[in-house]
């Protein structure tokens, strides 16, 4: 039987680590734990070993946990891609939507934010990779929709967020999330209204090290903390 609590022990030294190395503190790197296909029980487990949040890729699945109170004590992130149809279903039951990757999406999320008098957190999804097949708005767009979140009522953006292309090559890996961090600090010089460059959420259980020596500060991890689906 897996232990998470054990492995969350583990993948919290091996994030003290890379934080270390990196020049920053441990405690500055969120650890999402990403709950796809998880029973509520396991995850209130990776609640109670400390987790910072908790990530879910699919709108269904993740109401229904919601609604046993699987997420109750920790921040809950929508990680997966995200259709239009869906945005109403999670506005408002998201700590912060992570995957927002076109201006059609933040039109929709701050439409329907403004409606319930609250304001959605988000992140912007960057397809850093360029890749015709994946969602998130291409790297060379990423000010452009910057300057249309800061004119949309109803929504923060805190940050961005990325997934980079599978590869063998953890060099070639890290060289995507060396350009994903470029592209932070770049924006982070920006000044827009309702932007705030808080977070770089990129680096999964088989990548995390690499993502936090090159600057993320929000990890998502599935199989290190629960095992394997």
């Amino acid at each position: 039987m897996t232990n998470i609590t054990d492995n969350i022990k583990r993948v919290r030294e091996s994030i003290a680590e890379a934080a270390i190395r990196s020049g920053r503190a441990p405690e500055d790197i969120r650890l999402v734990a990403a709950s796809k296909t998880k029973s509520a029980d396991e995850i209130r487990q990776a609640i109670a070993a400390g987790v910072d949040a908790v990530g879910e890729n699919r709108v269904q699945e993740m109401l229904g946990k919601h609604e046993q109170g699987a997420y109750d004590g920790a921040p809950l992130h929508f990680i997966g891609h995200l259709q239009s149809n869906k945005v109403r279903q999670i506005v408002g039951v998201c700590d912060l939507i992570e995957s927002v990757g076109s201006p059609a999406l933040i039109e929709l999320i701050g439409k329907k934010a403004v409606s319930l008098g609250i304001v959605q957190k988000v992140l912007i999804e960057v397809n850093i990779g360029s890749e015709p097949q994946k969602s998130g708005i291409l790297p060379e767009q990423t000010e452009e929709i910057l300057e249309l979140a800061s004119r949309i009522e109803g929504i923060k953006v805190l940050g961005l967020m990325a997934i980079p292309p599978f590869l063998d090559k953890n060099a070639d890996i890290y060289n995507y999330f060396d350009a994903m961090f470029h592209l932070f600090v770049d924006m982070s010089g920006k000044k827009y209204d309702n932007v705030s460059m808080d977070f770089l959420s990129m680096g999964m259980s088989d990548s995390y090290f690499d993502a936090i020596l090159a600057g993320s500060n929000v990890v998502r991890i599935g199989t290190a903390v629960f095992g394997e689906r």
